[in-house]
């Protein structure tokens, strides 16, 4: 899928890049994108680990079978308080 960028300042630092590596703008963008996920990725993991950690403490805290679904607790989540 094509990618279209009309930002001037991004197409002039996709030609210093390309122009420094001897490279295409594209192959310069691809290498960019890359690095910076790279980069993203211990903190996206770290968030990850958290959030699955969470996710066990509200499992363990959690009653075997949840609550008793009854009408009136259906009907008092349509109400205005």
């Amino acid at each position: 899928m094509p990618l279209y960028v009309k930002d001037q300042e991004v197409g002039e630092l996709a030609t210093r890049l390309a122009t420094i590596k001897g490279t295409s703008k594209t192959d310069a963008v691809r290498v960019a994108l890359k690095h910076e996920l790279e980069r993203a990725k211990p903190s996206y993991d770290a968030k990850l680990a958290e959030l699955r950690r969470i996710q066990a403490d509200l499992r363990a805290k959690a009653k075997p079978g949840g609550l008793p679904t009854t009408k009136e607790w259906i009907d008092s989540l349509y109400e205005d308080d």
